[in-house]
């Protein structure tokens, strides 16, 4: 059981051009983002919600203290980027636990959208526009 304690799950998200990569290990729900306190780096409550969301679906947000990297990005990137490196360090764990395919957090996460990578970036400018699609203003005369 020892053994199991020292255990450290990793999991790499991605979202917009943001990048993130998570550590679980066990103790008592202490997030860190680049080596701050997570509402000390996240400005609102509700990316600080975002990102705990998968903690929260299987009740493992008093198990584990969850230390995220991230680079690249705003706020909303990033927060959707350390959400997805949670879900698969947290899948990571359920494969080496005792299989119960009715307590799978595979199925829990499938079902609210958090194993799927959101692949929705900014488009690029095109050549006589303004921006990726917007038109300059038409003029009659």
């Amino acid at each position: 059981m020892a053994k199991e304690e020292k255990r450290v799950y990793t999991g790499t998200g991605h979202r917009k051009s943001s990048v993130a990569r998570v550590t679980l290990t066990p103790g008592t729900g202490k997030i860190t983002v680049n080596g701050r306190d997570v509402r000390e780096y996240f400005p609102s409550e509700i990316c600080v919600m975002d990102l705990s969301q998968p903690l929260v679906l299987t009740n493992t947000a008093e198990m584990f203290d969850v230390s995220a990297k991230v680079n690249g990005g705003g706020f909303q990137g990033q927060t959707g980027a350390i959400r997805l490196g949670i879900t698969r360090a947290l899948l990571q764990y359920d494969s080496t636990t005792p299989a119960d395919s009715e307590n799978s957090f595979r199925k829990t996460l499938k079902v609210a959208g958090m194993i799927t990578r959101d692949s929705r970036k900014k488009e690029r400018k095109k050549p006589g526009l303004k921006k990726a699609r917007r038109a300059p203003q038409f003029s009659k005369r």
